[in-house]
């Protein structure tokens, strides 16, 4: 069976949490692994994601936990929210003075 992994780096800008796991990690970049296997008998290449993993590091070791694609993109998501919603109300004017 032939297979391939592909990594790519996340930013968190707030701390976050996984699903099924209840150590809050911090902000920061994380690094993320798919692996892919190759669907046989088609005549074109495809690969089909058979596991995603979030790599943490820290306390002298590093990590690989295994994330659906669909957690990760949520818990993306919120972050992001939360990171719009934090620049939004910095960049919200101040209602004028009554100086009546």
């Amino acid at each position: 069976m032939n297979t391939r992994s592909t990594r790519s780096t996340v930013k968190f800008f707030h701390p976050f949490s996984l699903r099924g796991q209840p150590e809050v990690l911090p902000a920061g970049n994380y690094e993320i692994l798919v692996e892919e296997e190759l669907l046989q008998g088609l005549s074109f290449l495809a690969y089909r994601k058979t596991a995603t993993y979030l790599i943490v590091s820290g306390k002298g070791r590093t990590e690989m936990r295994e994330i659906s694609g669909n957690d990760l993109e949520e818990v993306l998501n919120r972050d992001r929210a939360a990171n719009d919603d934090k620049q939004k109300s910095e960049a919200a004017p101040t209602p004028p003075e009554d100086l009546t």
